[in-house]
């Protein structure tokens, strides 16, 4: 942990003076960001934009020359690369568990801690205790009321609902596509989405391969700088893990040193961030992998080298491929104790609806 975490005390919350700076290094100040102010949200308000941008009509978006459905899992799929986790591929990932040691590899939800945009984390304890005493027990019990985007803040898996490409004009829904080709047309609902919402995904139980670019570069990576294919083959390399191990349906997940800001230093943590690019992307599809992760806040590096794209990653995975991502992981554990591969667990909320899903991701090795 480098001197200026240590030395800097977390102060709690995201002051309201946080976010708008936050709106203004997203260019969001001016005509073009008045005119895109309201559709930019959370950590998608890093998004570059322009005047031109803002004035856009019917261009094809940069980085799609073709649709990208139906998916290869059906036109009426919604589960996206969880289908691969099969009774096959549950029983093969079962094999390498070899001393039953369980980590939990999410972060704490708490106030304070790192948040984007206008998001917010509230609970409260109404009353105290909520309720009774009941009975001639005198039982008493206590609820919690929980006030948040509960798919979007703190450990967070995104759903194939929360990514989707413009293909048409400004406003027409029916040109918005998502994961399968579905449109924000078809799927949009004030009360949660029609498809793709989390209910729809499958738990994940499947191998994890942990890659320390921490090790590789020799500390702490910054914002901005992107982790490529041949950095995940040498950080292999160096982690004595055959490229050739890596299968169909597992995971793939990246220590960059960024999380060791969580709540230290969460202005330059939520300033951008180290993570892998299109390049990398590339090899995730090649592998035909089930989903990234990383304990970053986008998984994808931020910003990216090439100015004109944001969060080109999230759609080239999550859109086109159904590759699901998991942001803000903790491995401090596993990476002090070297595993480095080992069996990820999770079951996304079934929200009806729902964005995304909080919990907490475990690893078994």
């Amino acid at each position: 942990m480098d001197d200026e975490v240590r030395g800097e005390e977390h102060k709690g919350g995201m002051a309201a003076t946080d976010r708008r700076t936050l709106l203004r290094t997203a260019g969001l100040a001016g005509a073009a960001g008045a005119a895109l102010a309201g559709a930019m949200h959370g950590k998608f308000s890093l998004a570059p934009v322009t005047a031109a941008q803002a004035q856009t009509t019917a261009a094809m978006p940069k980085g799609v020359d073709r649709p990208w459905w139906p998916s290869k899992w059906g036109k009426d799929d919604e589960a996206g690369a969880s289908n691969h986790i099969t009774p096959a591929k549950v029983l093969d990932a079962a094999k390498w568990i070899k001393d039953g040691k369980i980590y939990k590899i999410g972060r704490v939800y708490e106030q304070g801690m790192p948040l984007f945009g206008a998001r917010a984390f509230s609970l409260r304890i109404p009353g105290g205790p909520t309720g009774g005493p009941f009975g001639d027990n005198k039982l008493v019990y206590h609820d919690e009321f929980l006030a948040t985007e509960i798919g979007q803040t703190g450990t967070q898996f995104d759903g194939l609902g929360h990514i989707g490409i413009q293909m048409g004009k400004d406003g027409d829904k029916s040109e918005m596509r998502f994961y399968n080709g579905f449109t924000a047309q078809e799927i949009g609902d004030a009360y949660g989405l029609k498809k793709l919402g989390t209910e729809k995904l499958k738990p994940i139980f499947t191998r994890a391969h942990l890659v320390d670019m921490v090790a590789l570069k020799g500390g702490m990576m910054d914002a901005g700088q992107e982790i490529t294919a041949a950095d995940i083959k040498a950080a292999l390399q160096k982690q004595n893990i055959p490229e050739s191990d890596i299968k169909a349906g597992d995971a793939i997940m990246f220590h960059t040193g960024w999380g060791s800001l969580w709540m230290k230093n969460n202005d330059r943590f939520n300033s951008g961030e180290p993570g892998i690019g299109l390049d990398a992307a590339r090899w995730v599809i090649e592998k035909d992998l089930a989903l990234t992760a990383a304990d970053t806040w986008a998984v994808e590096v931020v910003p990216n080298p090439d100015k004109s794209l944001a969060f080109a990653v999230h759609a080239e995975l999550q859109t086109k491929h159904g590759i699901l991502n998991h942001e803000n992981l903790i491995f401090d554990e596993l990476v002090a104790e070297r595993k480095y591969q080992f069996v990820y667990c999770f079951t996304p909320a079934p929200i009806k609806g729902a964005t995304g899903s909080n919990g907490c991701p475990i690893a078994i090795t």
